[in-house]
């Protein structure tokens, strides 16, 4: 037991590993034996599993405001916080209450309105709150709850009760953040999860599915999340979380309302949403009657809730509950809905705004936090402006009573926090470092279900104020263990009903749109970097100078600058193929957004090293190796729904225009030297046409294996013959209706080129050909993508 032996808790703060007198927790004595029996090494490599799987699975954290799409690593602390089940059934028991509290104070605030009228609620916190949504005001939700998903921040007081710190009742996340750890932890500690009762979360999340499937009246219409994007923190839970419940992950560009109903804008036509799950702020969903500024929100959203023809989770206007002046008053509102006190209190709060309260606070303030009263952050979350109140001062300099003074209505004084502490390895032994748990709430049918555990937040330091992530705080995984062994839940129904396979879902315009670009994306890349390795393996061959002229003046019309030995034109084009790949993260496995990522990395690692000439050409070859390796990943493991269509529709339209440009400055009467060799390899086909044709090479044996060979994977052909069964396949959706121009044109032109000889197939032909192969992405675009 040395570790446990070694640890220390911090003088007169409430500790999870030990109590007040110094004795270990319930639940504790497995894990600290085995990391007793670990070595420093065995520590470190079996900590490093769980941080493999996290990159391997690309969990990432993005700072808020961030605008681009990278991330930082996920701050993950392997040690759990554990506690015992008993303990957490009344953590559960009071935050059931305080849900069903926080329904019927937002079901009064847009209804009759009594909560203020009764002088319980001032009419100032309410009116000048930017939450509160008066286009809401009477507006009944058709399922009859305002509030079907919420969280709540608790942390362990200095008397060893649990306490709320924050209520999450608007568009709550890290539920998806908590599966990943989950997992992460589960791939550390693999034995000892399996040994001990830890309660699962499958079960939380397949409870929370079947509520949401309870709140559709039309079988046939959708789920969706709603997400305001890729550039939002939190855009890798939304996709996780969307995948793990097989639900769509909605942009408010995907949708439109018509008729009065939300529909979601597919390749196949508009398809009915009924149940949202909002991730996206209530004020920014609907430009027409909320935030008119708003580009990702969905016109006319708020009509059809008013109508009645979508739930909303949460509804809109929920976040005026994460007002931190509200807990002022949420402890007398309990009684006064209720009758009953709060089981688990908030942090003692004071909204300055009234007479008493800010002479409390005045009087108290070096025992304080203050901050903004309408915030829904707490305030230790808050800038630096907004520090203990006895360090603070106005922006202008005046005194602390004077800035409390002038600014009374717009200030909430809480507590001063101390957070009980739980154990971080750091170097090589386990130290207490205080922390917090987002536990969450799902609505369903038979009530409130409490996830059993949570998302763990610990500070970087022994300072409170260090736990967002953003100030270098951490995660950890949460385990409520019992002392009896726990059912093994899953996500799997366990009707009885006779199996169905279910059908693929609806594929969003949108969704579709980032899948074709993807594959041309991607074609274009490995089309560069094969060109790139031409030019730089003929620099140290003595090459001609018109060959040379030739390779660079194709690559200038892909935006690359062939003498660098590793072009910004090629990382553009990458990088533009992880942004349409980001977009579709819900659709796309995880190995595949790995193996791009790791051609993304090698590539921006090898820019910093490559000189031009052999060892570029040798960069190129490995880069080529790796975009190959994702090309067959996708090939091999994506299922054959409308996204593999429009990617492989994508690949082909750019590899077959390519080519056609290819053999159209390669083949022509006045191409130099050597232009024929160059064309055979840049496609790939060196072997097949020796073995073909065992003569030297010539412009027809070129164009017939380039362009007109059906079974060569490289050739114009067979992109045109793959794009055409894509169409096919597309179309067994509406099997009576008639053809769309873009259907049409791909008809015609692989007749056409399929009766072309390589005698008629000249410069000249082969130039229109490569403008009509480019002029499908707008048919494209005309009949399945707008």
């Amino acid at each position: 037991m040395r570790l446990f032996d070694n640890y220390r808790p911090l003088q007169g703060v409430p500790d999870e590993l030990c109590d007040a007198s110094g004795r270990m927790r319930p639940g504790w004595a497995g894990l600290i034996n085995h990391l007793s029996r670990l070595g420093p090494d065995e520590i470190t490599h079996d900590f490093a599993r769980g941080d493999q799987y996290l990159t391997d699975a690309g969990v990432f954290f993005r700072s808020y405001g961030d605008t681009t799409l990278s991330g930082r690593d996920w701050p993950f602390s392997p040690v759990p916080i554990i506690l015992p089940d008993g303990e957490w059934s009344s953590i559960a028991a009071g935050l059931i209450q305080r849900a069903e509290l926080l329904e019927q104070v937002v079901a009064d605030l847009y209804g009759p309105n009594t909560l203020v009228s009764g002088g319980h609620l001032p009419a100032a916190l309410i009116a000048q709150n930017p939450e509160w949504l008066r286009p809401m005001v009477g507006v009944k939700p058709h399922s009859g709850h305002f509030l079907h998903f919420v969280a709540f921040e608790i942390g362990r007081g200095p008397d060893g009760r649990w306490w709320v710190l924050s209520d999450r009742t608007d568009a709550p996340s890290g539920a998806g953040f908590a599966l990943e750890n989950r997992v992460a932890a589960a791939r550390v500690f693999p034995e000892l999860f399996r040994k001990t009762n830890v309660h699962r979360l499958a079960g939380f999340f397949r409870a929370f599915r079947e509520g949401l499937d309870h709140l559709r009246r039309d079988p046939a219409a959708r789920i969706g999340i709603l997400t305001p994007g890729p550039l939002t923190d939190t855009y890798y839970e939304q996709a996780y979380i969307a995948r793990y419940l097989g639900l769509n992950l909605l942009a408010g560009e995907d949708m439109t309302v018509q008729d009065g109903r939300l529909q979601i804008r597919t390749v196949q036509g508009l398809v009915p949403v009924e149940v949202l799950w909002r991730r996206m702020d209530s004020g920014w969903t609907d430009p027409l009657e909320l935030a008119s500024q708003s580009q990702i929100g969905t016109p006319g959203l708020v009509s059809a809730i008013r109508q009645g023809q979508v739930t909303m989770v949460n509804a809109l206007g929920a976040g005026v509950l994460e007002t931190q002046a509200l807990m002022a008053f949420l402890p007398k509102i309990s009684k006064f809905l209720t009758g009953e006190r709060l089981a688990l209190p908030n942090v003692a709060t004071w909204w300055c705004g009234q007479d008493a309260e800010l002479a409390h606070v005045r009087a108290n303030a070096n025992r304080m936090m203050i901050g903004p009263a309408l915030s829904n952050r707490m305030p230790f979350e808050t800038s630096a402006a907004h520090a203990v109140a006895g360090q603070m001062r106005g922006a202008d300099g005046q005194s602390l009573d004077n800035w409390l003074t002038a600014n009374a209505a717009q200030l909430v004084g809480q507590e001063l926090v101390t957070l009980s502490t739980t154990p971080v390895f750091d170097n090589g032994e386990l130290v207490p470092r205080p922390m917090t748990i987002r536990v969450f709430l799902a609505r369903t049918p038979s009530g409130w279900q409490v996830m059993p555990g949570g998302f763990g937040r610990i500070g970087a330091g022994q300072d409170a104020t260090a736990i967002a992530m953003r100030s270098g705080g951490s995660v950890a995984d949460v385990w409520v263990v019992s002392d009896k062994p726990v059912d093994p839940v899953s996500m799997l129904s366990s009707s009885d009903a006779p199996f169905q396979r279910a059908q693929s879902g609806p594929l969003p315009s949108r969704a579709a749109d980032n899948f074709f670009w993807l594959g041309r994306y991607v074609e274009r890349s490995e089309g560069i970097l094969r060109l790139v390795r031409a030019y730089h393996s003929r620099l140290d061959e003595a090459a001609t100078e018109p060959l040379l002229a030739l390779i660079r003046d194709l690559l200038a019309t892909m935006g690359t600058d062939a003498a660098q030995a590793l072009p910004n034109g090629l990382q553009a084009t990458l990088t533009s193929a992880v942004n349409s790949a980001s977009q579709i993260r819900d659709r796309f496995s995880v190995d595949g957004w790995a193996a791009l990522k790791d051609v993304e990395k090698s590539m921006n690692r090898i820019a910093l090293t490559a000189r031009p000439g052999t060892d570029a050409a040798l960069v190129m070859s490995v880069l080529l190796r790796k975009i190959a390796g994702f090309s067959g990943l996708v090939h091999e493991n994506m299922y054959r729904a409308a996204g593999w269509q429009f990617l492989t529709i994508g690949r082909s339209l750019e590899r077959a225009a390519m080519m056609a440009e290819l053999l159209a400055a390669a083949t022509g009467s006045d191409a130099p030297e050597g232009a024929l060799d160059l064309a055979i390899e840049i496609g790939d086909s060196i072997m097949i046409h020796r073995q073909r044709y065992a003569v030297t090479t010539t412009r027809s044996t070129v164009v017939d294996m380039l362009a007109l060979d059906p079974q060569n994977p490289r050739s114009i052909r067979f992109h045109l013959m793959s794009i055409r069964h894509r169409v096919e396949d597309l179309a067994i959706a509406r099997p009576h209706a008639q053809l769309s121009d873009f259907e049409r044109q791909v008809l015609e032109l692989d007749t056409r080129v399929a009766v072309h000889s390589v005698e008629t197939l000249d410069t000249g032909a082969l130039t229109a050909l490569r403008g009509d192969i480019l002029a499908l992405s707008t048919a494209l675009h005309d009949a399945h993508l707008h």
